[in-house]
């Protein structure tokens, strides 16, 4: 038996084990896959909201929190793994942005470094934007992640932990509960014993809480994406230096060249099957911010699904009903943007300590849990994308 199983290998279930086993407690971590590669391996690492202002102060805070952790971490993972999750804080422009005073009031309301530019600071910036541009927006704090290979070194530091055990490949068949405690979980690979429950299963969280009789309004929102391969020129210059994100749509740049351009929204179920439109409409959407992908080959076309949660907001902390059981779902498409912070939320609460926020916006409260999942919309008028009020 074990203090805790964890079920979900994202960056969620990844970086909560690896918090409570260094806080000395036993963890075994159940995944029906291999770690990490889910949504948290098919999203593009901008370490911020796209579009910030638009979210609740609960989001807002876990953000800002996690965005100063962030660095460090990175650093710690390289340092004690060999993986470099590839960290860049090399800021974002925002171009074609219709709500520019929301956003500029936003900046100065938590003394953030965002400013109006002009085409010359642009184009400056970055020489490969298509022409036509008068202004834009500017935040050079902004950082990026390489999030597959986060995962795959919080999947290596994990391994390293002798209170850790990972059991990828498990698929959980239930939640095993008695006279309202959870004592542990079911799986294809025989049962697993723990004092404590934490689900960290992404899209498929609502699924499992089913099997209880828990309406959790957490639901699948379909992602596509595409990655060009690009040529790194002499100075190691590359044809896309900096995030760039117009419409909702965005482009993250790597250190070896590559450039990923993101992401629709779409309701699919639990579909992943990559579509014609979507590649073409990807297409369309990187080429009209940097005319020069076009001489670029398009290495790779994926889908990843995110666990959509009305307004976006999480949910964290206890199951009302089911002593034991705990959640960490519904992130959207911010998991990676708050993982250090909700997964440090939680732990503070399971390990004792002095939460670092507020935990009462993320409960599992009777008004929250069994309502209708409305995620917050960050779409462009394209016809694949949903875009929620």
């Amino acid at each position: 038996m074990t203090d805790f199983v964890i079920i979900g290998g994202g960056v969620i279930g990844m970086m909560t084990a690896w918090q409570l086993a260094e806080a000395g407690h036993s963890v075994a971590l159940v995944e029906r896959g291999q770690c990490g590669r889910e949504a948290s391996w098919a999203g593009g690492g901008i370490i911020s909201p796209l579009y910030p202002w638009r979210y609740s102060e609960p989001i807002s805070q876990l953000a800002r929190w996690s965005e100063g952790r962030y660095p460090m971490l990175a650093s710690r993972l390289a340092e004690e793994t060999g993986i470099d999750p590839e960290y860049r804080q090399r800021g974002l422009l925002y171009l074609n942005v219709d709500e520019e005073a929301d956003a500029m009031a936003w900046a100065r309301r938590l003394g953030k470094p965002l400013a109006r530019v002009d085409a010359y600071f642009l184009y400056a910036q970055e020489p490969g934007l298509a022409d036509g541009l008068d202004d834009g927006l500017w935040m050079p704090t902004l950082g990026s992640i390489r999030n597959p290979r986060l995962c795959r070194a919080l999947r290596t530091r994990l391994q390293s932990l002798p209170g850790v055990v990972l059991h990828e490949g498990c698929q959980v068949a239930r939640l095993v509960v008695e006279r309202g405690q959870v004592r542990g979980v079911d799986t294809d690979a025989g049962c697993f014993r723990a004092g404590r429950v934490i689900v960290c299963g992404g899209a498929w969280t609502g699924q499992l809480l089913e099997t209880l009789g828990v309406s959790l309004p957490v639901h699948p929102v379909k992602g596509q994406m595409m990655v060009f391969r690009t040529p790194v020129t002499s100075g190691c210059k590359r044809l896309v230096e900096r995030v760039v994100l117009k419409e909702g749509r965005y482009l993250i740049p790597r250190d070896d060249g590559r450039v990923l351009v993101g992401s629709t929204l779409e309701q699919a179920g639990f579909d992943k099957t990559p579509t014609g439109e979507a590649r073409t409409s990807l297409y369309a959407s990187a080429i009209a911010m940097v005319p020069g992908l076009a001489d670029c080959e398009v290495e790779h076309h994926w889908a990843g699904l995110r666990p959509g949660a009305p307004e976006g907001l999480p949910f964290i902390g206890e199951v009302p009903g089911v002593a034991g059981l705990f959640i960490n779902a519904g992130h959207y498409r911010n998991g990676l943007v708050l993982a250090p912070a909700a997964t440090r939320l939680l732990v503070d609460q399971l390990v004792g300590r002095e939460p670092i926020l507020d935990p009462e916006p993320f409960r599992l409260s009777a008004g929250r849990v069994g309502g209708s999942a409305a995620p917050l919309g960050e779409g462009t008028d394209n016809p694949l994308v949903v875009d929620y009020a």
